[in-house]
C-alpha cells in the first residue's frame, strides 16, 4: 500500500468495506490495533485526536470544529492505519466529548418531556457501550483519555456493564466468526488476546509544582519527579477500584481487559506553558536544528528529511514531557516511549502475561495480518454496530435485545425512580380500593382514581413516573371492570340500575346470572304504584328502564283485568308494510335540535293543526256560536277563523304515515311529519255515560285522598236563535256585539259561581265536569283546583270552585304531594289522568293535551292525534305517559333543587263549541 493510501482518518465502516492492497513487505506481518476512548472538556484542541496527532507524528485531524459543522450526536469511530509502523488507530468519539455533547443539546427538542429527555440520553449512552465492546474485542492496546488529573469512578460501573454485556452477547459474537480464519483461541473467546487498559490523564494548569518545593528535604532528594509519583499514586488507586469491584482478577483471560503488573500504566500529560508564543518558538527551534552528531554525515533527499525529524523528535522527547533531571532523579519518559512499550510486546509476538496469583494461567495471544483482522472485525461490526449485512441481521436483533442488562448498571435514576415509584403503586392501590362500595360507576371510578393518583404522585419520583401512572390507570380499570362495575344504564326516574354490569336477554332468551357477563334485565330496586288507564285498579310497578314498559306494557297488562272492554279512542300508530321495519334516521331526516325559538317557530307554521298557545285564532270558533264567557276566559280575540281552520286541516289528512321507518321515540313537536310510533304512551278510554258521575260522592276509585276525588264544574251556554234571552240586554242581531266580553260573568238577580242566575232558564245551560288527576309513587291520588290547590270538599254539593281556573292557565306537571312521608326527601305528584265529563246536550268537545316535561328546548309532546273530539254524554279519561322520552333520551322528573314551572302542560287542553241545529 502506497503512502499515499490512508492518509486521512476515516470511519471504521470504510475502512472495512474499502479493497486496499498492502505493500508485498508488509503483508504477512503483523498488525497492533490500538484503541482510544474517554472524555474530553471545553478546551480548544480536542485531546484525544491531538494525541493520535503526537503518536503519528502527522496533523491527522483537525483540532477545531463545532457543534454545527453537519456532524451527528451519535458514537462514531475513525481509523488511521499507520502502515509503516505497523499499528492502526481506532478513535471512538461520542457524547462524552465535548463537541458531541453540544450536538446532542442542539438535535434535542425543546418539546420534549422530562422522561423524553432521559430516553434519549440513555439511548446515546447505550450506543456507546456498543461501540466499546467492538473495541473491547478487536483491539490489543486502549488508551482511556481523561481531560484532568482525577480518575472518574463511573467508569467502574461502566466497565462492569460492559463485561456483563460481553458474557451474554459472547454466544452470538461466537456464531458470526465462527467461519473467521483466525486461531480456536479467537474464535472462544472472540477477541485476539485480553485487551490492556492504558489511562492517559492531563494535568490542569492550576495544578504546577513550584521551583522550590522539589526538595522537601535537600539533604534526601527524591528520586521520582512529581508528574512521575502521580502517575504512580493513580496506577495505585485504579488498581484497588477495580479489584475491589472484581472487574480485574487473577486469572486475565476471563477479565474484560487488563493492567500490568511490572510496567507503567498510567501518564499524565503535563500541563501547557502559559506562555504559548514561547512554546512555539521553541518547538520550531528544536525542529529546525540538527544536532552535533548528526551533522558530521551528510545525507541528502527524503532520507535526509527522516533523519532530521528523528533527530529532532529524540532530543525534545524530555522536553515535550515537561521532565527534569535533579541530582539521581529519573528522567520522564515521553507519551510515544509511554505507549510503544506495550506496542512492542504485540508487534514481538510476546503478548501480556498479566495473570497474577499463585497459579497464573497464561492468555492467549494472537497477532493477525491485516487481512484476517478486517475479515473479523467486519463481521462484528456488522453484528455490533451497524447491521447491513442480512445473514448477520437475526443475531444483530438478538444483541439488540441484550442490550437491556446495561440498564441495571448505567441507568442509576431509572432504577431509583422504578424503585421509588414500585413502592408508591401499593399506597396508590390502597387509597383506590378505599371506602368503595362492591360495585360502583364510572363517575365513582373516576374519582377514586383522581384520588388514588394524587396520593401517587406524593411518592413516586424520578423518569418512571408517567410509565407507572399508566399502570396504576391500567391496574385500577381492571380492577373496577373485573366484577365491580355497576351497570350505567339509568332508569326513567332518573335511578342507577343496582345490577353489576351485565346483558340483556334477547328476546326468548331467559336470564342466565353464571353467564360472564350475566344476561339479566334492568333493576333499580325502586318501586312504585299506579292505576290503569281508567284508574279503578291499582297495582305495584317496577321502575321502568325503557319508554315502552312505562307508557305500554304495563297498562296492557291491566287492561286485561279492569277496562280492557271499555270504549276508547284509539290513536294511530305505526303500521308496518315489511317484515323488518327500521326506526328512522332523525339526524339525516330532520335534525331537531329542540330549542325554545325552533319550537316556537314550529309551532307558528301555518301546516300545523294543533295551536299551542292560547291566542291561537282558531279558539274564537267557540265565542263565534254562542260559549259562555266563564269557559272560555280570554281564548276568543275575533270571527273569520273558521275558514282557517279548513285551511290547516286537510294537510294533516292528506299526509300519509310511513309504513317502513317508525318513530324511535315519542311524538312531540321536534319529530319529522310522516312517521308514529309502534306503540302510544297515551290512552283515551271512556268509563260510561255523564250519570256515571256523581257529582256529590266524586269519583269512586281507590288510592284518592280524602275529600279530593270531586272534579270541577264548567258551565256553558247553550243559545238557540229562535229563543229570547230575558237575561240578556245586548241586540241578537247576529254580530259579535251580541255577545258578552270575555272573562265577564253574566249578572242576574244574584251572581253564582257557575256563572247563571236564578232568573236563567235550566234548559239554556250546560255542565260539563274536569279534573286535573295527580299522583304520586305511592299511589296517592287527588284532583287539582289550580296550580298550587288541591280540591277538598268536606260536606255535600260537590266542588264549588270553577274549571276556568284550571283551564285557563297552564297546569304544573309535578306538584309536591299533600301527604308527605316522614323521610327528608320530598315526594312529588305527577299529572297522571284528566277527567272530563260531557253531558248529553249539543256540545263538541275538542280534547288538545300538550305536554311540556323540562325547561327548554324540551320539546312540546303531545299524542299521535291532535284535536280529538269527545262524543257527549261520556265520561272520558284521558291518560298521560308515565315517562317522556325522545329519540335522544328521556325527560327525567324533576329534582329537589329544580322549580316545578318549567314542568307543565300548557293551556288549552278543552275546547268546547255549541253543536249546530238545523233550522226549525
Amino acid at each position: 500500500m502506497k503512502e499515499a493510501n490512508m492518509a486521512r482518518p476515516v470511519s471504521v465502516g470504510d475502512l472495512l468495506q474499502a479493497e486496499l492492497l498492502e505493500d508485498a513487505a508488509y503483508r504477512e506481518e503483523g498488525l497492533c490495533v490500538v484503541g482510544i476512548f474517554g472524555k474530553s472538556n471545553m478546551q480548544p484542541g480536542a485531546l484525544k485526536e491531538s494525541l493520535i496527532n503526537t503518536l503519528a507524528d502527522k496533523h491527522l485531524f483537525l483540532m477545531f470544529g463545532g457543534p454545527e459543522d453537519g456532524g451527528t450526536p451519535s458514537s462514531h469511530i475513525q481509523a488511521f492505519y499507520d502502515q509503516e509502523n505497523r499499528v492502526l488507530y481506532l478513535l471512538l468519539s461520542s457524547v462524552c466529548d465535548s463537541r458531541q455533547l453540544l450536538r446532542a443539546c442542539l438535535s434535542l427538542d425543546t418539546g420534549n418531556g422530562h422522561s423524553d429527555a432521559h430516553d434519549f440520553w440513555k439511548g446515546l449512552e447505550r450506543q456507546h457501550c456498543l461501540h466499546l465492546l467492538y473495541m473491547f474485542s478487536v483491539c490489543h492496546v486502549l488508551l482511556l483519555v481523561h481531560p484532568n488529573q482525577t480518575f472518574d469512578v463511573t467508569y467502574d460501573r461502566l466497565f462492569r456493564a460492559l463485561d456483563a454485556l460481553r458474557q451474554k452477547v459472547l454466544p452470538l459474537i461466537r456464531a458470526a466468526i465462527k467461519d473467521s480464519p483466525v486461531s480456536k483461541e479467537w474464535k472462544l473467546n472472540c477477541r485476539p488476546c485480553p485487551p490492556r487498559l492504558l489511562f492517559v490523564f492531563q494535568m490542569n494548569v492550576t495544578l504546577k509544582v513550584s521551583a522550590n518545593g522539589l526538595e522537601s528535604n535537600p539533604d534526601k532528594p527524591k528520586k521520582h519527579s512529581p508528574r512521575r509519583r502521580l502517575q504512580h499514586a493513580l496506577e495505585d488507586q485504579i488498581y484497588r477500584i477495580f479489584r475491589k469491584s472484581r472487574v480485574l482478577t487473577n486469572q486475565s483471560s476471563n477479565c474484560l481487559f487488563t493492567v500490568p503488573a511490572n510496567q507503567a500504566f498510567v501518564y499524565v500529560i503535563p500541563a501547557l506553558d502559559e506562555d504559548p508564543l514561547g512554546a512555539l518558538l521553541g518547538q520550531l527551534r528544536s525542529n529546525c536544528m540538527l544536532s552535533e552528531q548528526d551533522s558530521s554525515v551528510p545525507v541528502s533527499g527524503p532520507r535526509r528529511y527522516q533523519q532530521m525529524r528523528h533527530s529532532a523528535r529524540h532530543p525534545s522527547s524530555s522536553r515535550d514531557s515537561g521532565s527534569i533531571s535533579i541530582g539521581s532523579q529519573l528522567v520522564d519518559c515521553s507519551l510515544k516511549e509511554f505507549l510503544w512499550q506495550h506496542v512492542d510486546l504485540v508487534l514481538t509476538k510476546k503478548g501480556f502475561d498479566d495473570s497474577v496469583g499463585r497459579n497464573p494461567q497464561p492468555s492467549h495471544f494472537e497477532l493477525p495480518t491485516y487481512t484476517k483482522w478486517v475479515q473479523v472485525a467486519s463481521r462484528l461490526h456488522q453484528v455490533l454496530i451497524k447491521n447491513t449485512d442480512e445473514e448477520m441481521a437475526e443475531l444483530a436483533t438478538k444483541v439488540q435485545s441484550q442490550v437491556k442488562v446495561l440498564e441495571g448498571f448505567l441507568d442509576a435514576d431509572t432504577k431509583f425512580s422504578e424503585n421509588r415509584c414500585q413502592k408508591a403503586l401499593p399506597l396508590a392501590h390502597s387509597a383506590y380500593q378505599s371506602n368503595l362500595p362492591h360495585n360502583y360507576t364510572t363517575t365513582v371510578h373516576k374519582n377514586q382514581l383522581a384520588h388514588a393518583l394524587r396520593v401517587y404522585s406524593q411518592h413516586a419520583r424520578g423518569v418512571a413516573f408517567q410509565r407507572y401512572a399508566l399502570q396504576l390507570h391500567e391496574d385500577c380499570y381492571n380492577f373496577w371492570s373485573n366484577g365491580h362495575q355497576l351497570c350505567e344504564e339509568r332508569s326513567l326516574t332518573d335511578q342507577h340500575c343496582v345490577h353489576k354490569f351485565h346483558l340483556l336477554p334477547q328476546p326468548g332468551e331467559k336470564p342466565d346470572m353464571d353467564h360472564n357477563p350475566p344476561i339479566m334485565n334492568h333493576n333499580s330496586r325502586g318501586r312504585s304504584t299506579s292505576s290503569c288507564n281508567c284508574g279503578r285498579k291499582q297495582a305495584p310497578r317496577e321502575d321502568p328502564f325503557d319508554i315502552q314498559a312505562a307508557n305500554y306494557e304495563f297498562y296492557q297488562m291491566l287492561e286485561e283485568k279492569c277496562c280492557g272492554k271499555l270504549e276508547r279512542i284509539e290513536f294511530p300508530v305505526f303500521q308496518p308494510s315489511t317484515p323488518d321495519p327500521a326506526p328512522a334516521n332523525q339526524a339525516q331526516r330532520n335534525p331537531c335540535e329542540a330549542s325554545g325559538s325552533g319550537d316556537a317557530e314550529r309551532l307558528k307554521e301555518p301546516s300545523t293543526a294543533q295551536s299551542h298557545t292560547p291566542g291561537d285564532t282558531s279558539l274564537s270558533l267557540a265565542l263565534s256560536l254562542g260559549q259562555s264567557t266563564d269557559s272560555l276566559g280570554p281564548y276568543g280575540d275575533g270571527d273569520g277563523a273558521e275558514t282557517q281552520v279548513q285551511q290547516k286541516r286537510p294537510s294533516l289528512v292528506d299526509r300519509q304515515p310511513s309504513t317502513v321507518e317508525y318513530l324511535p321515540g315519542m311524538m312531540h313537536s321536534g319529530c319529522p311529519k310522516g312517521l308514529l310510533p309502534k306503540f302510544s304512551s297515551w290512552s283515551l278510554v271512556k268509563l260510561g255515560p255523564a250519570k256515571s258521575y256523581n257529582c256529590h260522592t266524586g269519583l269512586e276509585q281507590p288510592g284518592f285522598l280524602p275529600g279530593s276525588s270531586f272534579l270541577l264544574p264548567w258551565d256553558l251556554v247553550i243559545r238557540s236563535r229562535s229563543e229570547e234571552d230575558t237575561g240578556l240586554t245586548e241586540p241578537l242581531d247576529g254580530g259579535t256585539s251580541s255577545w258578552p266580553a270575555p272573562n265577564k260573568t253574566l249578572v242576574g238577580k244574584r251572581g253564582s259561581t257557575g256563572g247563571l242566575g236564578r232568573s236563567r232558564r235550566r234548559e239554556d245551560m250546560a255542565r260539563i265536569f274536569v279534573g286535573f288527576e295527580y299522583e304520586d309513587g305511592r299511589g296517592r291520588r287527588f284532583i287539582s283546583c289550580g296550580p298550587d290547590k288541591v280540591v277538598k270538599v268536606l260536606g255535600p254539593g260537590g266542588a264549588k270552585d270553577p274549571a276556568t281556573r284550571v283551564l285557563n292557565t297552564d297546569m304544573p306537571l309535578h306538584i309536591p304531594s299533600p301527604s308527605q312521608g316522614r323521610g327528608l326527601k320530598p315526594h312529588f305528584a305527577q299529572l297522571t289522568r284528566l277527567f272530563v265529563v260531557v253531558p248529553d246536550a249539543p256540545l263538541e268537545v275538542t280534547l288538545n293535551p300538550q305536554v311540556q316535561p323540562g325547561p327548554p328546548p324540551c320539546p312540546i309532546f303531545h299524542p299521535e292525534q291532535t284535536e280529538i273530539s269527545l262524543a257527549s254524554d261520556g265520561l272520558w279519561v284521558l291518560r298521560f305517559p308515565y315517562s317522556y322520552a325522545t329519540e335522544r333520551g328521556p325527560c327525567y322528573p324533576p329534582k329537589e333543587n329544580q322549580p316545578l314551572n318549567n314542568y307543565k302542560v300548557l293551556r288549552g287542553i278543552l275546547k268546547a263549541t255549541t253543536a249546530t241545529s238545523p233550522q226549525q
